[in-house]
């Protein structure tokens, strides 16, 4: 993010909350100096919503630095930055989001051409493995895929790490998300976050969510588009390769941390004593490999494969020239790359990867 402060440009920062933005922001504020904002404060609101240059020049000074942190409880906050960037080009505003829904529809128009955007995830892997080196990064793997990479379930033992996630699943799933007043149905949400849950690894049907949770496909549809801009699951699209057997209506369901879905099906026990320890590790070696993307700016784009007859790859990568496949199981000595895919896409680099080899697939370059 370094590089691109004090280019007379705004920088929005989202992520979920309890992922480091704040922490991040203060850590910016002691090298730089400079005034935090936080909106989550009345009165800090009330001065931000709809307030001459003059007026929101009295919150600042003479800082170079401002912070506006859950910039989107702001009324027109877009506008307000976009105000402060034209008026006082030498000043760096940062504003960060815990919700992209509520932040990204007030920036959009605003601040177009006028912002540098970043996503805050979970801690990745590659992070964690710098600080504390490979070998304990091996050996607190299983912790990771049960407790997941927030930041505080990291750093706690797994009985503090199972409250706090506990509470995280409540508080910042559903609480959060009502807030905004898009949600109607509370015990629906509930529901569809527990049935997608239940279905990782495996394509999702709207239409079998919504009769699971008694909502309409439309709602359904909607439901996942919000959790989806809170940063608690993503989509994975099917690869189309203009094949006709190959199916491509389908989307796969993934949470972007496995703590929080343990969390919402209350299921903390080891990978040995599990019967979906092959999908949970197959959302967090994806989840990972993706976060490693994005954390690099690459470009690649992710998806999974499969055919009306059945034959699949868990994650596919595609880059221009450059197809990557991965089969994703609990050991490498179970399963294979499917051959039809191999017969299909003889180019493409192949993996199987089990938590003996992850490194081959999250580093893989990109």
């Amino acid at each position: 993010m370094d590089d691109t402060l004090f280019k007379k440009k705004a920088v929005i920062l989202y992520g979920a909350r309890q992922t480091g933005k704040t922490t991040l922001v203060k850590h910016l504020l002691s090298r730089h100096g400079g005034t935090y904002l936080n909106a989550d404060e009345p009165d800090i609101r009330t001065k931000l919503s709809n307030r001459s240059s003059t007026a929101l020049r009295q919150l600042f000074g003479a800082a170079r630095l401002l912070v506006i942190d859950e910039a989107q409880r702001v009324e027109n906050i877009g506008l307000t930055i976009k105000l402060i960037v034209d008026t006082y080009p030498d000043l760096q505003v940062i504003a960060t989001g815990s919700s992209s829904f509520e932040l990204a529809d007030q920036m959009k128009e605003p601040l177009t051409g006028r912002k540098f955007e970043y996503f805050l995830h979970p801690i990745s892997l590659q992070e964690l493995e710098r600080y504390q080196g490979a070998t304990e990064t091996d050996r607190l793997l299983n912790k990771s895929l049960i407790y997941g990479l927030y930041p505080e379930p990291v750093l706690s033992g797994e009985e503090d790490a199972r409250a706090r996630l506990l509470e995280l699943s409540g508080s910042y799933l559903f609480k959060d998300i009502l807030k905004v007043g898009l949600i109607r149905n509370p015990d629906g949400l509930e529901k569809l976050t527990r049935a997608l849950a239940l279905q990782i690894s495996r394509e999702v049907s709207f239409a079998e969510i919504g009769q699971l949770t008694g909502m309409d496909r439309k709602t359904v549809d909607t439901y996942i588009r919000i959790l989806e801009k809170a940063f608690v699951i993503f989509r994975l699209p099917p690869y189309l390769g203009n094949r006709r057997n190959e199916l491509k209506k389908m989307v796969k369901v993934y949470f972007w941390d496995t703590g929080i879905r343990n969390a919402v099906i209350n299921n903390f026990a080891p990978p040995e004593m599990r019967s979906d320890a092959g999908a949970l590790w197959e959302n967090f070696f994806i989840a990972e490999r993706i976060k490693h993307l994005k954390n690099n700016q690459s470009s690649r784009t992710s998806h999974f494969w499969r055919t009306y007859q059945q034959q699949e790859v868990d994650y596919l990568e595609d880059c221009p020239g450059d197809l990557l496949a991965a089969e994703i199981k609990t050991s490498t000595g179970r399963g294979r790359i499917s051959r039809a895919f191999k017969d299909a896409y003889p180019q493409a680099n192949s993996f199987l990867i089990s938590p003996e080899n992850w490194r081959d697939l999250i580093f893989a370059p990109v």
